[in-house]
């Protein structure tokens, strides 16, 4: 691919040809807001109801598409970055990400926890088409087995490891934002995800998990059970515009008790991402990143209390 040239109408040549790529694997694009990943547009809580929206706000799944003549229009128009939707694109995309700065010594990225994975199944990945992002995480493209419609993960298969398919998107390769440009590092076409890798995004991840936790967290007794049941009705009752914050407090808080081991970590992500869902105003994504983070950030600031007394 050529380096970006514009033309005399202002039309990124470059940007297109990478908009019209997708479309020879039958990827469906959207545009993204240029130098951006956020979709084009106006944001659903933003429509006007009317034009396009007439009959409901048109998410990216609903505005993608393969037809070359609008994709040219668009990108003509103006030199967007591009977006695939992964799901009617057959696709699911494992994302890796890297450490954030904040993050403590030893932390795995993406990379790691996926070798920690494949370690664990005694299984290996098939190579596959591949793109480097422009923090330095990777995109792995599979194809969705037949018979099986898989969704969006984040951090099911560990630690900085999220999915894409029904429902999300990836920003596709040709794309610039103020860190750099994404890159196709292996361009052979994406394999079909594996069997193993398919039955840990389906199979429940706890045996009545949830009634486990639930009851759990209702009927432990002492300090720690009480902080937990504390900070779980606080981010529950957390008033919008203040959820992010009190989030964010509840695990750190939380945190303490996780690194003096007086409280299992899972316990406390699932307990505290629950209470967030209950009235989301952000993607699930978003919150279990807060929870991620904030727990983090304590466990590493009391490594004393870790093994308890």
């Amino acid at each position: 691919m050529t380096q970006p040239t514009d033309n005399p109408r202002g039309c990124n040549l470059a940007l297109l040809a990478w908009a019209l790529a997708p479309v020879a694997h039958d990827w469906y694009v959207f545009p993204l807001r240029p130098g951006e990943k956020r979709p084009a547009g106006h944001a659903e809580r933003l429509c006007p109801g009317t034009g396009r929206c007439v009959n409901g706000h048109l998410k990216p799944e609903q505005r993608a598409t393969l037809d070359r003549d609008l994709i040219v229009a668009a990108w003509t128009a103006q030199p967007y970055n591009i977006g695939i939707t992964t799901g009617p694109s057959g696709l699911l995309v494992v994302d890796l990400d890297v450490l954030k700065p904040d993050e403590p010594e030893g932390t795995p990225d993406g990379v790691q926890s996926l070798l920690a994975l494949c370690e664990r199944a005694g299984e290996t990945l098939p190579a596959t088409y591949q793109v480097r992002t422009p923090s330095g995480g990777q995109h792995l493209y599979f194809t969705q087995p037949d018979g099986v419609r898989l969704h969006l993960s984040a951090g099911r298969l560990g630690h900085h490891i999220d999915t894409r398919g029904w429902g999300g998107y990836v920003v596709a390769p040709g794309s610039t934002t103020p860190q750099g440009t994404y890159t196709v590092t292996d361009e052979r076409p994406p394999a079909v995800l594996p069997e193993w890798l398919c039955r840990a995004l389906t199979d429940p991840p706890r045996p009545q998990g949830s009634q486990t936790m639930a009851h759990s967290v209702e009927s432990r007794s002492g300090y720690s059970a009480a902080a937990l049941r504390g900070e779980v009705h606080n981010v529950a009752t957390a008033g919008d515009g203040q959820r992010n914050a009190v989030l964010l407090r509840a695990a750190r808080a939380l945190g303490r008790l996780v690194a003096s081991g007086d409280l299992d970590r899972e316990e406390v992500e699932e307990a505290l991402s629950r209470a967030a869902a209950g009235n989301a105003t952000q993607s699930q994504r978003y919150y279990d990143d807060v929870i991620a983070r904030g727990l983090d950030w304590s466990i590493a600031h009391n490594p004393q209390r870790r093994t308890g007394a």
